[in-house]
């Protein structure tokens, strides 16, 4: 049985990506994938959305990209990413391409959609996916 104690967690905030420049990731998120700024500190802070989807920009300096208590430093980059639903997605593909958009493989197709993995100019991952139609 649940206890109010348990249920802390009030919903989604939103997903933090750490960034070498600020600016430069605002510029590729609203001008590459269409994502609204909501909020910016630069150097150190951005907010842009998408929807529902709040995605936070963390360059250094910002609060949250300080070391780990054990000296860690907080980089970009990894495999867990954000997944953004697309339609048409080799056309999609193809403007992204123009663009110089850099991608981390090909789209692959399986019984789920198809999907590809961009990068914004930090390394961070960012998959566009569309459903397969059932």
């Amino acid at each position: 049985m649940e206890t109010a104690q348990n249920n802390f967690i009030l919903g989604l905030w939103g997903v933090r990506y750490q960034v070498k420049d600020v600016q430069r990731s605002i510029a590729f998120y609203t001008q590459m994938l269409g994502f609204n700024l909501d909020h910016q500190n630069l150097p150190a802070f951005g907010q842009v959305s998408l929807s529902n989807l709040k995605l936070i920009l963390s360059g250094p300096g910002a609060s949250g990209s300080r070391p780990m208590p054990n000296g860690q430093q907080q980089a970009p980059g990894g495999w867990n990413r954000i997944v953004l639903q697309v339609e048409d997605l080799p056309a999609r593909i193809a403007d992204l391409r123009q663009k110089g958009v850099n991608f981390r493989n090909e789209m692959e197709v399986g019984p789920g959609g198809k999907q590809i993995q961009v990068e914004d100019p930090d390394g961070n991952p960012v998959e566009l996916f569309e459903p397969a139609r059932r």
